[in-house]
């Protein structure tokens, strides 16, 4: 009998060569994205281990994305890259000053990007937060913030002048608030760039944000735009710069985010990629580390011992069971094929 989290492989997946199917869960070493453990699938195929796991608050449809993702990851070869290694950001949980300063060091980053904005926080403990950070990495670290969508426009336009002012200069804000309207806003109201996150990955158009003129750059994440190619596409298509980043994943879906990083004809900006930190174990050998502020760009493969230590429990894995079948079940068979 295989084991709990070890799933069946549907039909229409083992036609395009995915051969396991695997549930994993892991906790985090705090709270992101109001969440403490991550979790998800890995899918096995004819180019090696991909990742697919959307979040919990995405139906079917929206994670049906995802799926694809990993399926194209799985099944075919990755574009060819332009660069070995790509520069990334240490991502600063909302934590106590004390905290993020000694977590703006951890990885030898030039660029950090900073939570703020989360509920029952006010501007004065994420500005004491941003300059534990600038205190910590000195006067020539780039220095970001997401506030993921939760300020209002008025919010909004009170609160970035003084994070701004915090630390001498924000690099961008990343999706201030929720709506395109408001994001365009914004943008003509404060003098920090702007990127798009929210906008672009949970849009039916995602490139709507660039024609509205609603943003200075946008940040892709290639589970929830449906795959490398697909992201490589948007961003030609969309004519502005680009951050790629993660969505807290394991090294598997990390590895596939710097084969988009690599791929692209340009990064000038650092990658959100850094975020294996945050859980505290990986799927992969030595887990999928930073060096020196860098990610390496290779195919990071799942090691059996982590997978078993890892393991979704029974439960967990019928949960991904059926959620798996109720993504199939929205996406046509030419949709999955890569």
């Amino acid at each position: 009998m295989p084991p709990p989290a070890e799933l069946p492989v549907p039909a229409v997946l083992a036609d395009l060569g995915i051969d396991r199917i695997v549930a994993w869960s892991i906790p985090m070493t705090t709270r992101f994205r109001r969440i403490t453990v991550r979790d998800g699938l890995l899918l096995h195929g004819p180019a090696g281990w991909a990742e697919a796991s959307p979040f919990w608050d995405y139906g079917p449809e929206e994670s049906s994305a995802w799926l694809r993702a990993a399926i194209e990851d799985a099944a075919c070869e990755r574009p060819a890259p332009r660069r070995d290694a790509v520069a990334v950001n240490t991502t600063i949980p909302v934590v106590a000053p004390e905290a993020a300063h000694r977590l703006a060091t951890a990885q030898g980053a030039g660029t950090a990007k900073v939570k703020v904005a989360d509920p029952g926080t006010s501007i004065a403990e994420d500005a004491a937060r941003l300059e534990a950070v600038r205190d910590a990495m000195g006067p020539a670290a780039r220095i970001r913030i997401d506030a993921n969508a939760a300020w209002t426009l008025d919010e909004a336009l009170a609160a970035i002048p003084v994070l701004d002012r915090a630390v001498g200069g924000l690099e961008y804000v990343e999706q201030p608030v929720a709506s395109l309207e408001d994001l365009a806003a914004v943008r003509r109201g404060v003098d920090v760039p702007i990127a798009a996150d929210e906008l672009v990955r949970r849009a039916e158009d995602p490139l709507r944000v660039a024609r509205a003129g609603a943003a200075d750059l946008l940040v892709m994440k290639v589970q929830p735009l449906g795959g490398i190619r697909r992201c490589l596409e948007l961003a030609e298509q969309a004519g502005l710069p680009v951050v790629v980043s993660s969505a807290l994943e394991t090294g598997i879906g990390l590895s596939a985010g710097t084969a988009l990083a690599a791929a692209l004809p340009e990064l000038p900006y650092a990658c959100g990629l850094g975020t294996g930190a945050l859980l505290t174990g990986d799927v992969v050998a030595g887990a999928y580390a930073v060096q020196d502020g860098q990610l390496a760009v290779t195919r990071s493969v799942a090691d059996e011992h982590r997978l078993a230590a890892h393991a979704a429990d029974a439960d967990l894995a019928r949960r991904w069971e059926r959620r798996l079948a109720a993504c199939l079940a929205v996406t046509g068979p030419d949709t999955l094929t890569p």
